[in-house]
């Protein structure tokens, strides 16, 4: 299963959970398994934050694969102007 963690930005909508496992194919699966533990959430990282896995930013990552073992980061997206 992956392994997610979940930046201060979100943990409004985990209780303050910070780290989970969840099995997924790829990254639209595993925002689709968080939406549906933790409503909103799916929704706010879409618009809100950035998605690491295995240390690389993926300006797209909705059809990104994921290993069984990736490590995927939900971080705050850094704006730009």
């Amino acid at each position: 299963m992956a392994r997610v963690s979940i930046s201060s930005d979100g943990r409004g909508f985990t209780g303050g959970m910070g780290e989970l496992e969840l099995a997924a194919t790829d990254v639209r699966g595993l925002i689709h398994a968080l939406d549906a533990r933790f409503p909103g959430l799916g929704d706010y990282v879409q618009r809100r934050m950035a998605i690491a896995i295995d240390g690389e930013i993926h300006q797209d990552a909705w059809a990104e694969p994921l290993r069984p073992d990736a490590e995927v980061f939900l971080i705050p997206r850094i704006g730009g102007g």
